[in-house]
């Protein structure tokens, strides 16, 4: 995985390929959520609306993963080595919030 940020500034620049997954997987899941709200304009069985909506809450937790996994390896990682161990502190919250 590519860099990322620090602090509150992206610290690196994501790696090409990284980035366009990341902007696909987006994509994927804006294009799904507007299947959605078709769905329901056009008042559709709420099974059916119900599996699309835990299709797109899984691609997001995906989502989440990817970029968290890419976070750690890269500015997590790049801060520590620099003694930046704030950077755990910031971890340690953001994994606080997220589960």
């Amino acid at each position: 995985m590519g860099g990322c940020c620090g602090g509150r500034k992206k610290k690196q620049a994501r790696d090409e390929g990284e980035r366009r997954d990341l902007i696909s997987r987006l994509n994927r899941m804006e294009g799904q959520i507007r299947g959605i709200r078709n769905m329901l304009l056009e008042e559709r069985y709420c099974v059916d609306i119900l599996t699309q909506v835990s299709s797109v809450s899984s691609a997001l937790k995906a989502f989440s993963k990817e970029l968290l996994q890419s976070h750690i390896e890269s500015c997590v990682v790049s801060d520590i080595q620099e003694g930046k161990t704030e950077a755990v502190e910031e971890l340690c919250g953001l994994l606080k919030k997220i589960m």
